[in-house]
């Protein structure tokens, strides 16, 4: 059983404590410094005046990426599938031979 670790995130300027998995720590304080860095590129680049609008363009953000991941991974896979027919048509013929 995980160790469980309280630690205090920081999003936005605003603190979270959080009672996480010793093995979540490192993956949860790197997606708050990745979610500062997305807030402040987009306060720098376009005109934000609500940390709402900002929280909810990075979460659209993080949202598109995971999405596009799983399509990538399903058209990955689907590519990998039509290989291995081709290899298995391509043996059948060997051995038949």
């Amino acid at each position: 059983m995980d160790e469980k670790l309280k630690i205090k995130i920081s999003i936005a300027d605003r603190v979270y404590p959080l009672t996480v998995d010793l093995s979540q720590e490192e993956g949860l304080r790197s997606a708050s410094k990745k979610i500062d860095v997305m807030i402040k590129q987009f306060e720098e680049n376009y005109a934000v005046r609500d940390k709402q609008d900002v929280l909810a363009m990075c979460a659209l953000q993080f949202a598109s990426q995971v999405e596009q991941k799983q399509i990538d991974k399903a058209t990955d896979s689907d590519e990998t599938i039509e290989r291995i027919k081709r290899l298995n048509i391509l043996l059948d013929q060997y051995l038949e031979n």
